[in-house]
């Protein structure tokens, strides 16, 4: 993401749909199974996992800078009132201006109205794009990760492509090994 160049949704419920929208591009794109349900009544956005094991997710996002500049503060609320507890088993926050998603399991969010991202005084830098613990948690095999074979060569490393290349080819190799596995694009996975 160019961060001279970001155009950000003014409207926050039109925002928090996109940031839904943007965690299932990337958690589709780390291979997990990712579903929605109908509406907005619930107390997550999203589930990840398979029949047998799903874990709810709650997805909030953030641009909002602390007053000390070191960090962004991601609000875990819903109609200004705190999550009850078992409303979800994971948040997924995304701040915006660093691209940078958080996984946090909602044991370690308790019961915050807020937490700092960001920053590195922040209890919560070891959850930055811990996307495995969602894999962990809906006991999902790591066979299904994109590049999870690839062992990156120290000339990859330093021909590092942008955050969004990156997740474009992770995408790519995916589909491609879904494919080289008899996999049909065209057809939904209930038509198998």
């Amino acid at each position: 993401m160019n961060k001279e160049q970001l155009k950000i949704i003014q409207q926050s419920k039109l925002r928090g749909e996109w940031a839904e929208s943007v965690f299932i591009a990337r958690a589709t794109e780390n291979g997990l199974p990712v579903s929605q349900p109908l509406g907005d009544s619930r107390s997550f956005d999203c589930v990840v996992g398979q029949p047998g094991k799903f874990v709810a997710v709650q997805v909030k996002c953030t641009m909002a800078k602390l007053q000390s500049g070191k960090g962004y503060v991601c609000t875990v609320k819903s109609n200004n009132k705190r999550y009850r507890a078992g409303s979800f088993d994971f948040l997924a926050a995304y701040v915006i201006p660093e691209d940078a998603w958080y996984i946090v399991p909602a044991r370690a969010v308790g019961r915050r109205a807020s937490i700092c991202l960001c920053s590195p005084e922040s209890r919560f830098e070891e959850y930055r794009e811990a996307w495995h613990l969602l894999r962990e948690a809906a006991e999902l095999s790591p066979e299904t990760e994109p590049g999870a074979e690839e062992t990156p060569t120290s000339e990859s490393v330093e021909n590092s492509p942008t955050p969004a290349l990156r997740r474009m080819e992770a995408a790519m190799n995916f589909f491609q090994r879904h494919l080289e596995r008899g996999g049909d694009p065209g057809k939904r996975n209930d038509d198998m």
